[in-house]
């Protein structure tokens, strides 16, 4: 009878209820989730009953204030990623030769990730497989690791607060952070200052600027040295922290690599300390049970493999001595 019964559903099945299922979990929301499908609410929220109907069990908890998904919503929503993920790979598993690599691979990336060792693979997988293309999307970390384990990108590279049980992560490089501020601050072109000077400036930061969170190094350094300044403005994108550091709006961390080009001309200015910087690990996720394409599993293994040959001496910026 049990099986009689999981045949008649397999058949009767509408599986764009599962596809509506899973974005409303990722979504976190009916709405939401109608705004990504482009489908008013009532059709998603139609689909949701259907879907509960056909396993006469409830999959999400929904009332005023309150969207909880339930432990068989959590069992269902599991096996959707992986159906889905099995089921994206389809036409490349049909169509890709075995002596051709194509395909198309997805990558999130935090803010302003500039590391020349992981453009040094990149250009070489291109040359070895010209016919492979790229996405990339750029998001707060966290984001970049829902990503991953949502399977809406195959590999990401982020910083790291707290490690997703299903992903994987390794070093891909390391890079100092120091402490600037623009042409317009009153500390700017000072070459005799010290970090007590900083004390009581206005700040400018990450949100991941805390004790609990990515750079908690640099919050250990600001709690350290007892800076009282106000925060006066916040981002998650380095690029617009740089921008209000220019503006003047305040004092505040940004990679030293990568904004070496501003100090050069003259944009931002290189405040203490000038020894020993905050050091910050950005990492390579992945998910070690995705079932990946031919394309992304020979990326993948190669990222892996360099990381693995090369010392993170070689890997952390800005270079010893440059």
């Amino acid at each position: 009878m049990k099986n009689r019964r999981s045949q008649r559903f397999v058949w009767d099945i509408d599986w764009n209820l599962l596809r509506t299922f899973m974005v409303i979990v990722q979504e976190k929301g009916i709405t939401s989730a109608g705004e990504k499908l482009r489908l008013k609410q009532p059709t998603i929220s139609n689909a949701l009953r259907r879907l509960e109907g056909h396993f006469d069990c409830r999959l999400i908890e929904r009332r005023p204030g309150v969207f909880e998904v339930t432990p068989a919503g959590q069992r269902l929503y599991a096996e959707c990623v992986t159906l889905f993920d099995s089921v994206s790979g389809l036409h490349t598993l049909v169509h890709d030769q075995p002596d051709e690599v194509t395909g198309q691979i997805d990558m999130a990336f935090a803010s302003h990730v500039v590391c020349p060792f992981l453009d040094d693979i990149l250009a070489e997988f291109h040359r070895e497989h010209p016919r492979v293309t790229f996405a990339t999307s750029v998001l707060p970390s966290q984001e970049v690791i829902a990503n991953v384990t949502r399977k809406d990108a195959a590999l990401g590279v982020c910083l790291l607060h707290e490690r997703h049980p299903k992903l994987e992560f390794r070093t891909l490089y390391r890079e100092s952070f120091g402490y600037f501020c623009g042409r317009q601050h009153r500390l700017f072109g000072r070459k005799d200052l010290s970090i007590v000077d900083l004390r009581d400036e206005p700040y400018v930061s990450f949100k991941t600027d805390q004790m609990a969170d990515a750079l908690w190094p640099i919050a250990m350094l600001r709690q350290q040295e007892k800076f009282t300044g106000p925060i006066i403005g916040t981002s998650s994108h380095l690029e617009e922290v740089k921008r209000l550091l220019i503006a003047g709006f305040g004092f505040g961390p940004l990679p030293i690599h990568v904004v070496e080009e501003d100090v050069r001309k003259g944009l931002l200015w290189r405040l203490p300390p000038y020894e020993n910087p905050p050091e910050i690990d950005v990492h390579l996720a992945y998910d070690p049970q995705a079932r990946h394409t031919r394309a992304e599993a020979l990326l993948l293994e190669k990222l892996l493999t360099r990381i693995e040959e090369t010392p993170l001496s070689e890997r952390t910026y800005p270079i010893s001595g440059a």
